[in-house]
């Protein structure tokens, strides 16, 4: 009798191991998707954790969020956590463990902040010398994006020349642009556009580490600006020159224009049309930006004096300015 008794408790636990063992065997980590936000977090920002299933229902199951060993928080349903990222070159470990009907398994996220630095610069826009700002673009203009993604691991700090980079132009994939060590990107802004946005993510060869970024670049007009050339001090820079501007004897009004393409200004594609009241003026053994101005004796009023400069090749191009002289 006892042995019969031993014999039916042997059965009922191996079939309550088999029940058991057959429950860890079907539940798998791979019906659980896990998405972080941001998807490359950058030293100490807050990051987020999400779980996803199609094959649970994960608001009915008990939840366990670990962060280096070290239980932070439990609850049913409970499918996001929240961390700050730690420091550039380190890492943090969670463990999310999930209690589901058909066992309990364990996903592991590793969290591992990384940098990435975009700088740009248009190519073809002119600033004056000396000009303590930065060359904006104009519609059609040819820039140039740089990117240097910081990405250490246990060898040390990543080249970035040896990084594949993908990258993205307004949102569409530029795979002509893309690929092994090309850490730059080239594109002509659209004329229709107000601004162009430019993403990418750097990667490391065995894809196990990378870093993203992104920038969004808009455009401005060109502009011009009058300025007093003085014989001997040269391009008064310090003031610009306002309407309206009294002309005190023989002067010379030199016109400087900002962000113009191309950025040589004595390049042939660029039109010089000067006007005084209104009638165009022809310039002969002067520089195309300088206008002599005097006034002729026992006269006084005020004159217009207006600029426009054409691009041949460019529509969009131009820029005018006008100011009054008063003699």
């Amino acid at each position: 009798m006892k042995f019969r008794l031993s014999l039916l408790y042997l059965i009922t636990a191996l079939t309550i191991f088999g029940n058991f063992a057959l429950k860890v065997a079907t539940a798998s980590p791979a019906n659980i998707l896990v998405s972080t936000a941001p998807q490359n977090p950058a030293p100490y920002e807050n990051t987020t954790i999400n779980l996803k299933s199609f094959a649970y229902n994960l608001d009915s199951v008990l939840i366990t969020w670990s962060v280096d060993g070290k239980n932070m928080s439990s609850g049913i349903g409970k499918k996001s956590f929240s961390i700050n990222a730690p420091a550039a070159g380190a890492e943090i470990n969670v463990v999310a463990t999930l209690d589901l009907p058909d066992g309990i398994i364990q996903t592991k996220i590793i969290i591992k902040p990384s940098v990435m630095v975009l700088l740009w610069q248009a190519n073809d826009s002119y600033v004056p010398p000396f000009y303590k700002g930065k060359a904006l673009p104009t519609p059609d203009s040819e820039l140039k994006i740089v990117a240097m993604p910081e990405i250490r691991t246990s060898a040390g700090l990543v080249d970035s020349r040896n990084m594949t980079y993908a990258w993205k132009k307004d949102y569409t994939n530029n795979v002509n642009g893309s690929g092994y060590g090309r850490n730059a990107f080239l594109f002509i802004n659209d004329y229709l556009e107000d601004s162009n946005t430019v993403s990418v993510v750097a990667s490391t060869i065995d894809q196990k580490y990378s870093s993203s970024a992104s920038v969004n670049i808009g455009t401005k007009q060109p502009k011009i600006l009058f300025y007093k050339n003085d014989n001997v001090l040269g391009t008064m820079w310090q003031n610009s020159l306002s309407d309206t501007y009294r002309i005190k004897g023989p002067e010379v009004i030199e016109a400087v224009p900002y962000f113009i393409s191309p950025k040589e200004i004595d390049n042939p594609t660029l039109v010089w049309n000067w006007f005084i009241n209104n009638d165009q003026v022809s310039l002969q053994g002067f520089k195309k930006n300088l206008m002599p101005l005097q006034a002729q004796e026992g006269t006084s009023g005020t004159s217009p004096l207006k600029l426009e400069i054409e691009n041949r090749y460019k529509i969009f191009g131009t820029a005018s300015k006008e100011i009054n002289i008063e003699f």
